[in-house]
C-alpha cells in the first residue's frame, strides 16, 4: 500500500510539473521539470530504502527454512553441532556459533545463508574473518569459490551430517513419544487399567485411531498388524505440528513443513501398502477388470496410481503446514510494513486467531494423513470376492 501511495504521489507531481511548465516560458519549464525529476528521484530512493529496511519474503523464507541454530531473541541464539566429514581431512565437529553468522571461516568451511560450504583452493586453516557473498568468499582481497555438500546427484569433497533445527526437533519428538508410550505400556502391564495423568488424555486418542481409522478402513481381522504404524504416524505428525507453532526454543522448527520429511512418511506408507498387498490387489493392477481393449490403457493408469497416492499425501501435509506458517508470519509482517501503532493490535489479533486455528489444523492434518494411509493399506488388503 505504501509503495502504491508513493508511486501515485510521484506520478501526480510529474503530471502537475508538466502542466505548469507548459504554461511558462522556456526557462521556467526547465526549472519546474528539474524540480519534478528531483522529487521523483527522492521518492524512488525512499521506496528503495523502504524495501531494503524490511523484506517480507526473505524474512518468511528464513523462518520456515531449516537452520543450524535456534534464534532466541535479538542476537541471542542457541548453536547446534556442525558435523562434517571431509574426504581428505576426516571428521570435523564444532558448534555453529564458530561461524559468527557467516563472517568467519572455520578450517576452510563457511556458512552461506544458512548452508555450510567448503572453500575451494588453498585456504588457511583455523578461524579467519571473511566475507561471503552468494557462494563466493572474500579473504584478504582474494576471491574464492565454494562447493556445497555431497548429495545423491552432485557429489563433492565433503558430507554434512550437522544437527539442524529439524533434526533436533525430530530427535526430540521421538524421545518424547518413546518416553510417554513406553511409560504408558508399563503402566498397563502392572495392572493399572485406569489411566492417570497424561495417559488419561492419550488413551481416548489411541482408541480413536484404532476404532475410527484402523478398523473401518483395514478391517477387524487385519488392522492389528498395521495399528502400531498408524499410531506412530498420527502422534508423530501431531506432536511436530504443535512444536512448529511454539515460537521459542525448543519449538519453532518447521519439521512437518519440510518436504523431505513428508516424502519419507509417504514413502513408508507406499512401501507398507505394496509389500503387504494381496494377490487380488496386484491382480487389479496388472489385470484390471475391464474389457480387453481397455486393459492397455488401464494398466499404466493403475501403475501410476501406486505412486500418485503417496505423492498426494506428501504434498498435502507439506503444503498445509507451510501455508499456515507463511500466513501467520505475513500477518505479523504488517506491523513492520505499515510502521503504525494502529496496525499492531489488528495484526496481533489475527495472528492469535490464526495460531489457534493452526492448532486445529495440526490435529486435522495428522488425522487426514493417518486416515488416508489406513485407506490405502486397506485397499491393498482386500481379498477376492
Amino acid at each position: 500500500m505504501r509503495k502504491f501511495t508513493l508511486f501515485f504521489i510521484a506520478t501526480t507531481i510529474f503530471m502537475l510539473a508538466g502542466v505548469v511548465a507548459f504554461g511558462q516560458n522556456h526557462e521556467d519549464e526547465h526549472t519546474s521539470t528539474y524540480a519534478a525529476e528531483d522529487e521523483i528521484h527522492e521518492l524512488s530512493h525512499e521506496i528503495h530504502e523502504a524495501e531494503a529496511e524490511f523484506d517480507v519474503a526473505t524474512m518468511i523464507m528464513h523462518h520456515i527454512a531449516d537452520a543450524n541454530e535456534f534464534h532466541i531473541a535479538g542476537d541471542l541464539s542457541m548453536p547446534l553441532p556442525i558435523i562434517l566429514f571431509d574426504k581428505l581431512e576426516g571428521v570435523k565437529v564444532f558448534l555453529s556459533s564458530a561461524f559468527h553468522h557467516g563472517h568467519t571461516a572455520v578450517d576452510g568451511f563457511v556458512m552461506d545463508h544458512g548452508v555450510v560450504k567448503k572453500v575451494k583452493g588453498e585456504f588457511p586453516a583455523g578461524s579467519v574473518d571473511v566475507e561471503v557473498h552468494h557462494g563466493e568468499v572474500v579473504f584478504n582481497g582474494e576471491h574464492f569459490e565454494t562447493e556445497s555438500k555431497s548429495t545423491l546427484l552432485e557429489p563433492s569433497s565433503f558430507y554434512d551430517f550437522s544437527i539442524t533445527k529439524n533434526v533436533f526437533t525430530l530427535l526430540l519428538s521421538c524421545i518424547v513419544l518413546i518416553l510417554i508410550f513406553v511409560g504408558m505400556a508399563r503402566s498397563y502391564k502392572k495392572g493399572n487399567l485406569v489411566p492417570q495423568g497424561i495417559y488419561s488424555a492419550l488413551e481416548p486418542l489411541v482408541l480413536f485411531v484404532k476404532e475410527e481409522i484402523a478398523i473401518p478402513n483395514i478391517g477387524e481381522e487385519k488392522y492389528a498388524k498395521f495399528l502400531p504404524y498408524l499410531l506412530t504416524v498420527f502422534f508423530f505428525i501431531w506432536l511436530n505440528n504443535i512444536f512448529g507453532l511454539i515460537p521459542f526454543f525448543p519449538g519453532s522448527a518447521n519439521l512437518t513443513g519440510n518436504i523431505a520429511l513428508t516424502f519419507l512418511l509417504a514413502f513408508i506408507t507406499m512401501i507398507i501398502t505394496n509389500v503387504y498387498a494381496t494377490k487380488t490387489y496386484w491382480g487389479h493392477i496388472f489385470n484390471p477388470p475391464v474389457p480387453l481393449p481397455l486393459k492397455p490403457l488401464m494398466i499404466p493408469i493403475e501403475i501410476v496410481g501406486i505412486i500418485s497416492k503417496p505423492f498426494a499425501l506428501m504434498i498435502r501435509l507439506f503444503a498445509n503446514i507451510s501455508a499456515g506458517h507463511i500466513l501467520i508470519l505475513s500477518l505479523l509482517s504488517l506491523i513492520f510494513i505499515f510502521k503504525s501503532y494502529f496496525v499492531a493490535p489488528v495484526s496481533i489479533g489475527f495472528v492469535l486467531f490464526m495460531s489457534l486455528l493452526e492448532i486445529l489444523v495440526g490435529f486435522l492434518q495428522a488425522f487426514i494423513f493417518t486416515l488416508l494411509s489406513a485407506l490405502f493399506i486397506g485397499l491393498a488388503q482386500e481379498d477376492h470376492h
